[in-house]
C-alpha cells in the first residue's frame, strides 16, 4: 500500500483466530492504521488477498459498508455516532425497523437495542436516552453494540482506552470478554503495553509498514516487544531517568514562575506554586484533580479569579495566552486534534504559526526563513515525513506531536508547559520526547510536565506537585520515590 513519497504497507501477512483478542502493535507511522482501512475497505490494498472464515474465495472490501455486509467492523477512539439521537437510534442508524408506511417501529427497535446491550453486559442502559448524555466508555460500548449487530466476524477496535479511566477499561474488557467467548475476533490497537498483556493472546509487530512477525504473548516479554517495536535492542525506560532528579540540584537556581493563591472558580482552588530555572516540575493526581486546570491557569488559558503571578520576579498580568506568550512562556494542551494541529495546513506552517502569532501579523515571516526553521525542527525532532509542505493531518501521530512540540520551540519559549505530550503515542517516540525534556531542561528552559503515567515522570521531573479534587496538596522531591509511594501520597494527600 503507496501513498506520495511513503510505502505504508509492504507485503504483510496478518492473521487473526476465531475467538482471539490479537494486538495489533508498532510504533507510529509502522502501518497500523493503512492496514486497518485495507480490511475495513477504506483504502484499496495494491496487491495481496483478504480470506474470512465462511467465504471459498478471497474478500474486496471497497468500502466500510461491504466490509461490514462480510462481517468486519470498526471502532475507533473517537466515537462515530450522532449524539443527539437516542441509543436505539444509534445502533440501527439507517436499518430501524418500520411498518407498512414507512414509519419507525420505536417499541420494537427500543426492545432490539435492549436486548443487544443485554447481551454483552450492559442491561441497565436506558435505550431512550440521548447518547451524547452518557460517558465516552459508554459511547463506545454502543458502537460495540452496533458492530455486533451487524453478525459481526472480526471487530477492529482502534485505541478504545485512550480516553478511558481504570474502571471504564475494565468494563470494556468485560465486553471484550464476552464476544470473545462468543466466537468474534478481536484487533486491538493501543499504546497502553500492560493492557496488552493482560487482556490479549496474541501480538503482531508491525514497523516501518513491514511485517516483523506475529507471537504468542506467553511468548514475548514486555522488553522485547519494545526491542521489536523499535528495530533494536532497548533496556527499559527506565534507563533514560533524570540524573538531575532531586529538586536540591536547582534549589539555588533563579525563580521563575511564582504564582500566589492563584484560583479559577469551578476548577480550581487558591495554590501557590514556585519553579526554577532548569527544573522540570511534574503535575501528579487522579483524573479530574485538577492537573490540566492548574496549568491552564498559568497560562491565562482560562482566566485566575483570585491571587498573583509572578515570572522572573515580575508581577505578571496576563489576560489571555497571547499575553502569556509574548512574555516567554508556552503551552502544549491535552488534545492535540482539537487544540493543537490545523489539519490542513502543512508541517511548515504549523511549526511557524505561534512565532508568527507572536511576532505579529503585520511583521510576516519571509518564506526563507518559515522554510529555514522547518528544516532545522524537522531535523532536529526526527520528524518522519516526505517534506516540510506535506499536510500535518498526513502524519502518525507521534510526528505530529513533535510538530506541536517543534512549534513551541521555535518561540524559544523560558517557561514551557507539557501536557500529557506522550498520550496516544508509540514508546519509541514516547522516548525521544522524555529525553527531550531532559535536554531542554540541562539547557537552562523551566518545564511543567504532566502526565498519567507515574512512572515517565519519575523518570523525568525534579519535583511532584500531588493534586486532588482542585487543590495542591502537596509537594513530592522525585528522590529515590517510586509508583507506590506516589500513590499513597495522592491518596492520602501528600505533605501539605
Amino acid at each position: 500500500m503507496a501513498f506520495p513519497g511513503v510505502r505504508a504497507l509492504d507485503n504483510v501477512d496478518f492473521s487473526l483466530k476465531k475467538g482471539e483478542i490479537h494486538a495489533l502493535m508498532g510504533e507510529n507511522g509502522a502501518g497500523k492504521s493503512t492496514l486497518i482501512k485495507v480490511l475495513t475497505g477504506v483504502h484499496t490494498m495494491d496487491s495481496g488477498e483478504i480470506y474470512l472464515d465462511g467465504y471459498d474465495h478471497p474478500i474486496i472490501n471497497r468500502s466500510p459498508e461491504e466490509a461490514q455486509k462480510v462481517g468486519i467492523s470498526t471502532v475507533y477512539q473517537e466515537v462515530n455516532l450522532c449524539p443527539n439521537i437516542s441509543v436505539a437510534e444509534n445502533i440501527f442508524i439507517g436499518r430501524q425497523p418500520r411498518n407498512f408506511f414507512g414509519a419507525i417501529k420505536w417499541k420494537e427497535m427500543n426492545n432490539r437495542a435492549h436486548e443487544i446491550l443485554k447481551g454483552i453486559g450492559l442491561d441497565n442502559i436506558d435505550v431512550t436516552r440521548a447518547l451524547g448524555e452518557y460517558s465516552v466508555a459508554i459511547q463506545q460500548m454502543v458502537a460495540i453494540a452496533r458492530a455486533v449487530d451487524f453478525n459481526c466476524k472480526v471487530l477492529i477496535l482502534d485505541e478504545p482506552t485512550s480516553s478511558l479511566d481504570d474502571e471504564e477499561v475494565y468494563k470494556l474488557f468485560v465486553v471484550m470478554n464476552k464476544l470473545k467467548e462468543a466466537g468474534t475476533g478481536i484487533i486491538f490497537v493501543t499504546h497502553f503495553l500492560e493492557q496488552v498483556y493482560e487482556i490479549c493472546d496474541s501480538i503482531t509487530v508491525l514497523r516501518n509498514g513491514e511485517l516483523v512477525g506475529q507471537y504468542s504473548v506467553d511468548e514475548l516479554p514486555r522488553v522485547q516487544l519494545v526491542a521489536k517495536m523499535l528495530g533494536h535492542e532497548f533496556d527499559d525506560l527506565a534507563a533514560i531517568r533524570n540524573p538531575d532528579s532531586s529538586s536540591d540540584v536547582v534549589s539555588d537556581k533563579p525563580q521563575v514562575i511564582k504564582a500566589v493563591g492563584l484560583s479559577h472558580n469551578g476548577t480550581i482552588k487558591p495554590f501557590d506554586i514556585e519553579i526554577r530555572k532548569g527544573e522540570v516540575i511534574g503535575l501528579t493526581g487522579l483524573l479530574g484533580s485538577g492537573r490540566s486546570e492548574l496549568a491552564r491557569t498559568l497560562y491565562a488559558a482560562d482566566h485566575a479569579d483570585s491571587g498573583d503571578l509572578f515570572f522572573n520576579g515580575q508581577k505578571l498580568k496576563a489576560h489571555d495566552p497571547i499575553d502569556s506568550m509574548r512574555a516567554g512562556m508556552a503551552f502544549l494542551p491535552e488534545d492535540r486534534k482539537e487544540e493543537s494541529i490545523i489539519a490542513d495546513l502543512s508541517i511548515r506552517e504549523n511549526l511557524i504559526i505561534a512565532l508568527q502569532a507572536k511576532t505579529g501579523v503585520f511583521k510576516l515571516l519571509p518564506l526563507s526563513k518559515q522554510n529555514e526553521l522547518a528544516d532545522k525542527y524537522i531535523k532536529a525532532l526526527s520528524i518522519k515525513a516526505p517534506s516540510p509542505e506535506t499536510l500535518i493531518k498526513q502524519l502518525s501521530g507521534g510526528n505530529q506531536q513533535k510538530v506541536i512540540i517543534g512549534r513551541w520551540l521555535i518561540t524559544h519559549p523560558e517557561f514551557l508547559i507539557l501536557d500529557e505530550p506522550t498520550r496516544g503515542i508509540d514508546v519509541g517516540t514516547k522516548t525521544e520526547i522524555q529525553k527531550l525534556v531532559l535536554k531542554l531542561a540541562g539547557e537552562g528552559m523551566t518545564i511543567m510536565f504532566i502526565s498519567s503515567e507515574i512512572d515517565e515522570m519519575l523518570r523525568t521531573v525534579n519535583r511532584l506537585c500531588v493534586l486532588r479534587d482542585g487543590a495542591k496538596v502537596g509537594e513530592l522531591n522525585n528522590n529515590g520515590l517510586d509508583q507506590q509511594a506516589v500513590m499513597a501520597a495522592i491518596a492520602g494527600g501528600g505533605n501539605k
